[in-house]
């Protein structure tokens, strides 16, 4: 007799790890068109200055209005997650990502640019709160680590797109508003896939008696009294170390093609899709190229970063390293002529080396059951930084005309990195060195 699909022992049954990584393919995709779409501004921003007339301190503001959305919507999401489930939650936020990235391609004034934005802040950064929880869901107990580091990939990979299509679409169709909208189609693609896993879900949760895990980046306000100087410190380092990566690369491309007059894309003939083989290929000597670097280095080093951190410990000392040679690689770039994908290598090294060791330092600081709340403060108050900086770059850049201000900016940025890292490990000796112990225990 012909075994179904339906029993426990079909291959397609949820219960068999086929369906759970089928699963885990559609998951993924939730934030790649979500990152594309965020990244294809700073994608398109010489384009974007050129044809809309529009200053450096406007393309700033496009980042700012959407982390001015994500600080207070990352705030309920979570609860709203856990009062509708995942699958309404998820849907709902990749509505509202589609929706944003929609009006931001169609907006014909700038005020539309920043409502567009601001509506793709408010559903981006709860997606991805979603999209833990989905995985958490899934694979608790079986292939959690595994799971969030191919879903970490596949959204950097939007990026990575972003970053050297932009301007080869611009180009190649005539008009920005094509490369935007070739984001509205990724986040389209996103939505397939969270219809697919929507589907899939409903299967495996009548079969498997699934429930929906509580949501941990949540804030809870009476535990934030209980944080240690450890915590914050940690805090303080993620706000300077990652408002001196992503506000950088918001501007980076434009940055590259007016100071060093790099290609907006690569001189090769031929077909399209052989342009964008060309463009991959060709990521040093494209200003969209030099910038993706970080990402590039960061999607095949990270793993192996982690892999260290677990194996040696050391974990407030590679802060401190990845927090000292991120002072030199943004001053090199604003004063020196040294062609900036050096400085980018070192720059994408300190971009290994501080998340590897500062994400998984939280659960060794702060306890078990307040590990949520730590996670949720710190990545709001990071989006506070992320909100203010790109206005900033941009401000800079238009007062003085050359990006130099704007890198002394991005260098201080990590010099006080520096100094909440040297903080962070003489904190850490006092309360009992955890961070720099090999697999230390969970406090």
């Amino acid at each position: 007799m012909t075994v179904k699909n339906d029993e426990p022992n079909g291959v397609f049954h949820p219960a068999k790890p086929l369906y759970r990584f089928i699963i885990l393919i559609f998951v993924a995709s939730l934030s790649f068109g979500s990152y594309f779409a965020y990244d294809i501004v700073g994608a398109i921003a010489p384009t974007l200055i050129e044809e809309l007339g529009a200053t450096r301190g406007t393309l700033g503001t496009f980042y700012t209005m959407y982390h001015v959305a994500a600080i207070f919507f990352v705030l309920i999401g979570g609860f709203l997650i856990d009062r509708v489930g995942t699958r309404k939650a998820s849907l709902l936020f990749s509505l509202l990502v589609l929706v944003g990235a929609g009006l931001v391609w169609s907006a014909k004034s700038i005020p539309m640019f920043f409502v567009g934005r601001f509506i793709f802040g408010a559903g981006s950064e709860p997606l991805i709160i979603a999209q833990s929880a989905i995985l958490a869901r899934w694979f608790k107990n079986k292939e959690l680590a595994f799971s969030f580091g191919i879903t970490l990939t596949v959204s950097r990979l939007g990026t990575l797109f972003a970053f050297n299509t932009g301007e080869l679409i611009t180009s190649h169709f005539g008009s920005f508003r094509y490369a935007l909208f070739v984001a509205v189609i990724a986040c389209a693609i996103s939505i397939v896939g969270n219809i697919f896993y929507i589907i899939m879900d409903r299967r495996g949760e009548f079969a498997l008696k699934l429930k929906d895990e509580k949501v941990e980046e949540k804030i809870v306000l009476k535990d934030i009294k209980e944080f240690k100087p450890t915590f914050w410190y940690v805090t303080m380092l993620c706000v300077t170390f990652y408002s001196a990566i992503f506000p950088f690369t918001a501007l980076s491309t434009d940055f590259f093609a007016d100071k060093w007059n790099i290609a907006r894309v690569s001189d090769v003939s031929g077909g399209f899709l052989n342009q964008i083989f060309s463009n991959f290929l060709h990521l040093f000597s494209t200003a969209g190229g030099v910038t993706s670097i970080i990402i590039f280095a960061s999607m095949i080093l990270a793993p192996f970063a982690g892999r260290l951190v677990d194996k040696v410990g050391k974990r407030a000392t590679m802060m401190i390293v990845g927090s000292l040679i991120m002072i030199p690689s943004h001053l090199i770039m604003g004063v020196t002529k040294i062609y900036p994908a050096y400085p980018m290598i070192i720059l994408g090294a300190a971009f290994v080396l501080v998340p590897a060791a500062m994400w998984p330092s939280i659960p060794l600081i702060v306890r078990k059951e307040r590990v949520g709340t730590a996670f949720g403060l710190m990545t709001a108050i990071q989006n506070i930084g992320l909100a203010l900086f790109p206005l900033l770059n941009g401000m800079l850049r238009d007062i003085t005309q050359t990006y130099t201000s704007s890198m002394i900016m991005f260098s201080s940025l990590g010099f006080f990195g520096l100094i909440f890292a040297i903080l962070l490990k003489r904190a850490d000796a006092r309360e009992g060195g955890g961070l720099e112990r090999a697999r230390a225990r969970v406090a």
